[in-house]
C-alpha cells in the first residue's frame, strides 16, 4: 500500500466516522428535541383553541 492509497483510505476512515457521529446525534438528540417542541407547541394551540370556543 503506498502513501496515496493509505491516504485515501484516512480521508474514507475519517468521512464514515463523522457521518456515524453525525446519525448518533441526530438519532439522540436533535430529532428528540424537534419532536417534544412540535407536540408542545401543537398542544399549546389544540389547548388555546379549546378555550377561543368555550368563550363563544
Amino acid at each position: 500500500m503506498d502513501l496515496s492509497q493509505f491516504s485515501g483510505f484516512l480521508v474514507f476512515l475519517t468521512i464514515l466516522t463523522m457521518g456515524f457521529w453525525l446519525m448518533i446525534l441526530l438519532i439522540t438528540f436533535i430529532i428528540p428535541y424537534w419532536l417534544v417542541g412540535y407536540f408542545k407547541e401543537a398542544w399549546k394551540y389544540r389547548k388555546e383553541d379549546k378555550l377561543a370556543a368555550k368563550k363563544e
